[in-house]
């Protein structure tokens, strides 16, 4: 079995440690591959994203730290955000850098008729989402949600990925206030997610961050969606979402568990041209 985390964040970005100690720590935990995962550049200013002018010295950084522990595979990858019209395509860094993976989130959701106006459904405040929920729907959870699963949709069936990070993050601060994730609408919502995701064959990530840091008590996705993975054969990696070396492989032993649980026991890796999967 290959042991791998292809979802960190460094200095580059919103990370809190540099990419040596990342490659360090990777080195500890032996794993075998460890990619790294930039927030890409978007055209808002903003204080979490990489900034163009750095991505080339990134990319060099990760070569650099692959001749230096040429023990663990190191990977080039991107975070790729998508916010229409306020985010480059993804196509744009495959055709001007030389990245091995871009995984594709939605961290801020752009609502019709808004401006350049988002809503801010990540991070550790749960007043960000509720004032961003009041400000732009006017507190209607089903209109806020169905917005945030639509700007997923086009972002699957537009833009080329090889992961989707945090499938439901917009569960995360919600923690069943305003709506139920049984619930026959967003039931409807989540299935067309990963009917899009099985169509496009784009793989998906079971990502502890909610977990470590407290702020949702299960893994992004559910156990209703890893059970629809599973029947559908979609391929699964196992992301910590590191921002410090120390979140590193944080639950990698429990989201194995909730694999199994769920039907699922082969892992996706990176391979030269593509991906494999193993069994675990």
């Amino acid at each position: 079995m290959i042991k791998a985390n292809y979802h960190t964040h460094t200095l580059y970005c919103d990370g809190k440690d540099e990419m040596k100690l990342f490659v360090e720590k990777g080195v500890e935990l032996g794993l075998d591959h460890l990619g790294f995962s930039a927030h890409s550049p978007i055209i808002q200013e903003n204080n979490f994203s990489i900034k163009m002018d750095q991505v080339q010295n990134y990319l060099d950084d990760i070569e650099k730290y692959q001749k230096e522990f040429p023990q663990i595979q190191l990977f080039k990858g991107l975070e790729c955000d998508f916010i229409p019209g306020l985010t480059y395509p993804f196509q744009y860094f495959l055709d001007n850098f030389s990245f091995d993976y871009l995984i594709g989130g939605v961290h801020l959701v752009k609502p019709p008729h808004s401006g350049d106006g988002v809503w801010f459904i990540d991070g550790s405040k749960q007043e960000t989402y509720d004032e961003g929920l009041l400000q732009f729907f006017n507190m209607d959870i089903k209109k806020g949600v169905t917005a945030f699963w639509e700007q997923t949709f086009e972002m699957i069936e537009t833009e080329p990925m090889d992961i989707i990070a945090h499938l439901d993050k917009i569960k995360m601060h919600n923690r069943d206030r305003y709506f139920k994730e049984n619930e026959k609408w967003y039931l409807e919502l989540v299935d067309h997610a990963v009917d899009l995701v099985y169509k496009h064959n784009i793989i998906v990530e079971i990502n502890s961050r909610g977990i470590y840091k407290k702020r949702y008590p299960g893994f992004y996705p559910s156990d209703y969606i890893l059970q629809k993975v599973a029947k559908k054969g979609i391929p699964v990696v196992i992301s910590s979402d590191a921002h410090k070396s120390e979140e590193l492989g944080f639950c990698y032993e429990e989201a194995k568990e909730q694999l199994k649980k769920a039907g699922i026991h082969e892992l996706a890796y990176k391979v030269e041209n593509g991906w494999a999967t193993t069994s675990f």
